[in-house]
């Protein structure tokens, strides 16, 4: 069995960012309003996978604009900074 999550960003109707996590085994969903929600939801998600996911689909929907997706880009680049510091650390 192929453990897949699904990882949807879309805007509010105030105009923010959010992600729709959802596991696509169990069709379980989780609405993250950052990065670092999003990262524990993927986190307790394949905890039940033994922390093995076999891939992560991104999309979003078509109201979302070029600079927020710069936005969360920038964001998640800097987010894998901080948890590649910290596995060395560990290390």
């Amino acid at each position: 069995m192929a453990v897949i999550f699904e990882s949807n960003i879309k805007i509010d109707p105030d105009g923010a960012w959010y992600i729709v996590l959802t596991d696509m085994v169990d069709n379980r969903t989780a609405i993250c309003r950052d990065l670092d929600e999003y990262s524990q939801k993927v986190e307790d998600f394949g905890a039940d996978y033994g922390g093995d996911i076999d891939e992560v689909k991104w999309s979003k929907d078509d109201n979302v604009p070029p600079q927020t997706m710069d936005e969360i880009r920038l964001e998640m680049s800097k987010h894998q900074e901080e948890i590649e510091k910290e596995r060395s650390k560990g290390n």
